[in-house]
This record gives C-alpha cells, sequence and structure tokens, in this order.
C-alpha cells in the first residue's frame, strides 16, 4: 500500500517512515526512528529527487509508481550519495530504465564505487553550480554544498514553487507519522529540537564553515519551502530552523548554562559532582544537566555541547589514563570541532592522579576554549570543601 502526500499540486512526498532502525549509521540512537524522504515532480517532464534506505525498498518503489500515476520517469536526480539516499539507484534505473541521471561529477564516481552499475552516457547529466534543468513550467537550479557532509553533496531549487531539495541539510532524527510538515508538528519543543540538534551536531557539527557557506548562497535565493532528506519539511517559518543551523555552524551556545559530564567507578566522583550541581544551584545558576558518560550515549553528550557555554569535566584517572567512556567523549569532541566554550576540570586519583592533566592537553587543541577556576583533585574520596566552593564560585560568575 502506497503512502504519499502532496506538498504543492505538482511536488509529492513519496518518502517512507522507518520506526524499526534502532541506530543510524549503526552507531546514533534512534527513539523515535527516521524518515528517508524523497520527492516526485510531475510536470511535462517527470522527476524523482533522490532514493531511500534499501531496507524500506518495497514502500518505497510503490511511492513512486503512486506519485507517477502510470507516467514514466524522466530524471533521477541525485542530490546525496549516502546508501540511506542513493541505495536504490540501480533498481530505479531497472525500473525507470529511459530515465536520465542528474548529479555532479562526484556524483557519477560515486555510483561507480557503490554499484556495479554502467550507466550510458546518454543516460547521464552531469550538472555544475548554477545549471539550470527545464520540466516545463518546473526550473530546477543546481547548488554545490560539498562537505555538508559529504563532498558530493548538492541542493536542488525549483524557482517555480521556492524549494530548496536541501539534501542532508536541515534534517531531524525522528518519524513525522503522516505529519510531513513541521507547522503540524510541534516543533518548538524540547524533544523536537533535541532531536534537531542531535543530528545536526553529530552528522554535519565538524562541517561549521561549509555550513555557513551554504547559508550565505541560500540567502541568495527566495526559499519558500525547505525539503530535506531527513524529518519534516518547512513551508512556514523557515528562520526557526535555518537560526539555528546558523547558530550552531557558528559554533555558538543557545544558552548560557552547564553541562556536567562524569564518570565515576565506585560513587566518589559522582559524589563530589552532585554536591557541586547543589552549590551551582545555589548560586542561582539554573537548568543544570549532569551526564554519566558510562550511561549517556555519546550523540547526546556532544549536542550538549554545542548547547551550552559552560562544559564541566568530572573524570577519574584509569590505567594511568582517562577511562575510557570519558576518552571516547573528548575524542568525539575534537572529530567535531566542539569550540568557544568555558571548561572546568574535577579529576579523581587514589595514587597518582593525572586525568586533569590529561584533559587538558586534549582540551589545549579546542579551538577558542578558556578554563575556569582550577582543577579540584579529588583523593579517592577526599578533597578540599573551600576548593569546590572556590569552583562553584568560579564557574556560577562565569555565567554573568
Amino acid at each position: 500500500m502506497y503512502s504519499i502526500r502532496n506538498i504543492t499540486d505538482d511536488v509529492v512526498y513519496v518518502g517512507v517512515e522507518d520506526r524499526r532502525l534502532h541506530l543510524f549509521e549503526n552507531i546514533f540512537p534512534l527513539d523515535r526512528g527516521v524518515t528517508y524522504n524523497a520527492y516526485v515532480i510531475r510536470d511535462e517532464k517527470t522527476a524523482l529527487l533522490d532514493t531511500a534506505d534499501a531496507t524500506v525498498s518495497r514502500q518505497f518503489f510503490e511511492n513512486v509508481a503512486a506519485a507517477l500515476d502510470g507516467r514514466a520517469l524522466d530524471y533521477l536526480i541525485v542530490n546525496h550519495m549516502e546508501p540511506d539516499h542513493c541505495a536504490l539507484i540501480a533498481e530505479a534505473l531497472e525500473k525507470y530504465p529511459q530515465a536520465t541521471v542528474v548529479g555532479n561529477a562526484k556524483t557519477f564516481q560515486m555510483i561507480t564505487q557503490f554499484f556495479a552499475l554502467t550507466i550510458p552516457e546518454e543516460r547521464k547529466l552531469v550538472v555544475k553550480e548554477g545549471d539550470t534543468l527545464s520540466l516545463g513550467k518546473h526550473q530546477l537550479s543546481f547548488v554545490m554544498a560539498p562537505m555538508v557532509h559529504w563532498p558530493e553533496v548538492m541542493f536542488s531549487y525549483d524557482a517555480t514553487e521556492g524549494i530548496l531539495f536541501s539534501a542532508d541539510a536541515f534534517g531531524v532524527f525522528g518519524t513525522n507519522n503522516g505529519n510531513i510538515f513541521a507547522d503540524e508538528l510541534d516543533y518548538k519543543a524540547q524533544d523536537f529540537v533535541e532531536d534537531a540538534r542531535r543530528y545536526y551536531t553529530n552528522i554535519v557539527g565538524k562541517y561549521g564553515m561549509q555550513v555557513q557557506n551554504v547559508l550565505k548562497k541560500a540567502a541568495g535565493i527566495d526559499i519558500r519551502m525547505l525539503c530535506p532528506l531527513h524529518g519534516p519539511i518547512w513551508r512556514e517559518d523557515l528562520s526557526f530552523i535555518l537560526k539555528l543551523y546558523d547558530q550552531w555552524s557558528r559554533y555558538e551556545a543557545e544558552e548560557k548554562a552547564v553541562a556536567v559530564f562524569y564518570n565515576s567507578i565506585y560513587g566518589n566522583t559522582e559524589s563530589v559532582i552532585n554536591a557541586f550541581t547543589m552549590k551551582l544551584a545555589a548560586r542561582g545558576v539554573k537548568n543544570i544537566k549532569a551526564y554519566d558518560v558510562s550511561k549517556t550515549d555519546v550523540s547526546v553528550m556532544i549536542a550538549e555541547c554545542f548547547r551550552v557555554t559552560n562544559l564541566v569535566f568530572g573524570a577519574t584517572t584509569y590505567n594511568n589514563g582517562l577511562f575510557p567512556k570519558m576518552e571516547n567523549l573528548v575524542a568525539d569532541m575534537k572529530a567535531l570541532s566542539v569550540q568557544n566554550k568555558k571548561i572546568s576540570i574535577i579529576e579523581n586519583g587514589s595514587w597518582a592522579p593525572t586525568a586533569g592533566k590529561l584533559l587538558k592537553a586534549e582540551f589545549d587543541t579546542l579551538k577558542n576554549c578558556a578554563y575556569i577556576g582550577d582543577t579540584l583533585t579529588i583523593k579517592s574520596a577526599s578533597f578540599s570543601a573551600e576548593a569546590l566552593d572556590a569552583l562553584a564560585d568560579a564557574v556560577a560568575a562565569s555565567l554573568q
């Protein structure tokens, strides 16, 4: 049974909702699933913009056939070659053998890498920045968006409808449950924004400069609708998601707030963290978040690193190094270019505490970060109460 919906008279949503997938890219937890969005334009010529993941092929092709309603497919436009969007290219070309594949030079290079597939030259349309394709009344132009977040990524812009088909940009984790437009969802709710932030920071976060370049291009286009490859379509209040992307890609915190990340083996470090957060609250600090790195998925913590101004790390010394889960978080912070943060450190070590020194060596490589207060050292369960008060004073003052 097909499940499609018109987003305009001529443009049809043919995406598929996947509630079964537990891990996006086999790493990021999906509590609410994910969508694989794709679109059909019906004009004098027809076009399919992207395909979907192989696991949803039956539903996807039922949707495409329903949208085409017996018509042939003239163009398959490939905006992004990641397998959750490109996996069905070969099958699509078998079903629609007359279709011309539209992509840039890197697109076609990747097609040969992913598929044992030879596309005849007469069925290829290689496009570059600013090239156009007429479907009839719909005029498409192409915007190159390299490293947002793969090198071949491009956007397709329908000047007739003012639609920007934006590949993975402006995506959100979670299914829409039929409400394919953001204005049909409570898109300002905390869980929605958290899914959007976790998606951006973990998938695209490393490429802030490239996102800024694309946002500058987008500013010169009359965009009335954003159609990403994951999450809802934006036809109202586009500034909401555009502002968030601008803020995140500038590595600017959304909130003057504190996130605490700690590990505790026998509970002593956690006890100090609990005392520390209580002292912060007593000094007027609100909306404090604390995360046990052993229990919290790293993608959640990375999203928090982007959200807040102040990061506090409570780390034990483990085998003369960092606790593995803490080490993993720090490595991900570096990989995803976390920057512009105020950092405070609490370390624990029973005989040779080195966690603070090791953390600083890693954080010294991050851009534009400053240390707030002195490192607080715990030895087993012993520490200076005065030093803890001083650290709480320093962190609270840095939020003013």
